[in-house]
């Protein structure tokens, strides 16, 4: 029996033309991109190639492109690097990804006033209560993602920087956006932006930080000049250049992409309603820009109230089916989703939550056949129920 696999929030199969863009840095041409000889310009021309191309695909300058391992230490260098040696004030929100909540933390037992903007039952954080409620005149930085890894809920991104008093500074994590949705550095206003490779169909271990030009940053390590000494280490070019790649065919697939998932969600979404789903992600948003409010037509976040998750997940993945129950880096976990409990579902809901998350490369037959093997699993644990 194959697998299906709806858990494309957590990675994605690279594409094989990345890998076909990747090998020959990762081979013939192996060189140093330091170097100054033959070898290690063409290596460095091929960075910089890489670069520019990311900087193109998410409306940025070449120059404000830093090359990182993935979103967790974007993430990290980001919120630590832009924070400084002097406490005050930072706006965190409770549904945020590990790898940002975790710096957050680290900053608070520093000194630092961390304020915690709290979602909606929809999992979205209103404009107006950042705007009214939270801000502050020392407020430092505001971090906030762009697309909820675990629902889809879809922040007020677009609109943020608009509304932000000059000079304010905010941080966005869009790995769960780009790829799928058009990001525009520059027009959101943001001070700075991460993204990583595996959510789009590139490689693991590669990601990028944008980062406004003249931004100061304080670099997490120390010992070289590579990237204007913001991340030091000699960079991976089969890496970089795979990224790059990968998110060039993701942007300009975008629009056929778009409806596709468009159509494989709702699919999914109607069969599970009819086996009793409740749906807890926010409607889906069918138009190109992000909408806030909605939610991305790649995930979905059910519950299944009669049942705890881990038994589900058990179930499913003998029935064939990869899903998840939230972030994978917090998957491990036994406590419910942190995102969930903040939306203050009912407890019920909470243990019993499970995350389907589709990519274009799935087809109807697909979805169809994922919703049969379902059916069955949900009906079997029904039937072991009432013969209890």
């Amino acid at each position: 029996m194959e697998t299906i696999y709806l858990d494309h929030h957590a990675t994605t199969p690279m594409r094989p033309e990345v890998w076909d863009a990747m090998r020959p840095f990762a081979c013939e041409l192996f060189g140093n991109p330091a170097s100054a000889h033959q070898v290690g310009r063409k290596a460095r021309q091929a960075l910089e190639d890489a670069r520019e191309l990311v900087a193109t695909c998410l409306g940025a300058s070449p120059d404000e492109v830093i090359f990182t391992s993935g979103a967790t230490e974007a993430n990290n260098l980001a919120i630590l690097g832009l924070a400084g040696d002097s406490p005050g004030q930072i706006l965190g929100s409770r549904i945020e990804h590990p790898c940002v909540v975790e710096p957050l933390l680290q900053l608070a037992n520093r000194g630092w006033r961390v304020e915690w903007m709290t979602p909606g039952l929809d999992g979205v954080i209103p404009l107006e209560m950042i705007l009214k409620r939270h801000l502050h005149a020392d407020t430092r930085l505001i971090a906030l993602m762009a697309v909820n890894h675990e629902t889809g809920a879809i922040q007020p991104v677009r609109e943020l920087g608009r509304n932000l008093p000059r000079g304010t500074r905010w941080h966005c994590d869009a790995a769960q956006a780009a790829g799928k949705f058009p990001i525009h550095f520059r027009q959101w206003g943001c001070t700075s932006l991460t993204i990583s490779a595996h959510k789009f169909a590139g490689p693991k271990g590669v990601g990028a930080l944008l980062l406004r030009a003249g931004q100061p940053l304080k670099p997490l390590t120390l010992g070289g000049h590579q990237q204007q000494g913001r991340r030091p280490g000699t960079e991976s070019v089969a890496l970089a250049v795979g990224l790059a790649t990968a998110l060039q065919l993701a942007v300009h697939e975008m629009e056929s992409n778009r409806i596709q998932l468009c159509q494989l969600r709702r699919r999914l979404a109607d069969g599970l309603a009819e086996l009793g789903a409740i749906v807890q992600s926010p409607p889906m948003n069918s138009e190109p820009e992000l909408i806030a409010g909605l939610s991305s037509p790649a995930v979905l976040n059910v519950a299944f109230p009669e049942f705890p998750a881990d038994l589900l997940l058990m179930k499913l993945d003998l029935a064939g089916i990869a899903c998840s129950t939230g972030s994978a880096c917090a998957s491990g976990s036994l406590r419910p989703s942190a995102v969930l409990e903040a939306m203050q579902l009912p407890v019920k809901q909470l243990r019993s939550s499970l995350r389907f998350s589709l990519a274009p490369s799935l087809t109807p037959h697909l979805i169809d056949e994922a919703l049969f093997r379902i059916r069955k699993v949900i009906a079997s644990l029904r039937q072991a129920d009432a013969d209890l």
